[in-house]
């Protein structure tokens, strides 16, 4: 449970990060709270030679209302989604997710860009990316460049994100007059999801789970029928379509997918009221 050796760097500026991952390549990893990349290095499933902290820059905090979305700095931490008048009046679901994440100290230490850049299929925060479509910002050596949330997570721990570049912000719709619900059922309290739900209404739907494949996956069988008119129920019976649920000590995928259905009956009739 000890990383491999590493050389640390601390970046005072967006510009100087870029300018430190195109000095050391590939071997360079981000690090915002840690809370993701720190676990997978003392089990040295990651072995970066050099750590380019980006966790003090300032200029990649904040949550600035725009014109008809909400503009979320990559390095916002979890407890300020929390708090935020502004997403808990526009984005709520994200607020209620970046609440249901682990304890205080996590909430002070994670932050939104490390959740998505890191693309775990059990995170949180992910699966409101794609039932809110968010779309995120992306700087780097060819300058910036926007990604829909459903084009980012590409595979287990793997997003679009190109060598050199880093996630700088997110943008989230204005959701206040929509239905929403966030749905998680864990082994113990502050527990990572055994599955979870994140549910929009508002005219469509947008439906995301956690844990239920190899990525942050959309419930497209749910919207689908959502859009052709079938009732919660019905919507609901067909949540484990197309998707991967793992297996492992807490939950069989059969588990998994008994799960996904009745959390997304939960969450759309919530979420419809």
């Amino acid at each position: 449970m000890i990383p491999a050796a590493f050389e640390y760097v601390r970046a005072s500026s967006v510009d100087e990060a870029l300018a430190l991952l195109a000095e050391h390549g590939e071997d360079a990893k981000l690090l915002a709270g840690g809370h993701s990349l720190l676990p997978l290095m003392k089990l040295r499933l990651a072995v970066p030679s050099v750590l380019i902290d980006v966790g003090r820059l300032r200029e990649l905090s904040f949550v600035d209302e725009r014109d008809d979305h909400i503009a979320v700095g990559a390095l916002t931490r979890h407890h300020d989604l929390d708090v935020s008048p502004v997403l808990r009046r526009e984005v709520p679901l994200l607020s209620a997710a970046a609440h249901s994440i682990g304890d205080p100290q996590v909430r002070h230490r994670g932050t939104l860009g490390g959740s998505l850049a890191h693309a775990d299929p059990a995170s949180d925060l992910p699966a409101v990316a794609l039932a809110t479509r968010a779309t995120l910002v992306v700087r780097g050596p060819a300058g910036e460049r926007v990604i829909e949330a459903d084009d980012f997570f590409r595979g287990f721990l793997e997003t679009a994100l190109e060598p050199g570049e880093i996630l700088a912000e997110v943008r989230f719709p204005k959701l206040a007059s929509a239905g929403w619900s966030f749905q998680k059922f864990t082994r113990r309290a502050q527990d990572w999801a055994i599955v979870g739900v994140a549910a929009v209404r508002n005219g469509t739907a947008g439906v995301a789970l956690v844990n239920m494949g190899s990525t942050p996956v959309r419930a497209a069988a749910v919207e689908q029928a959502l859009a052709s008119g079938a009732s919660v129920d019905e919507a609901a019976s067909l949540a484990a379509e197309g998707t991967d649920p793992p297996g492992d000590l807490h939950a069989g995928p059969d588990f998994r997918a008994h799960l996904a259905r009745v959390l997304v009956r939960r969450a759309l009739e919530e979420a419809s009221r």
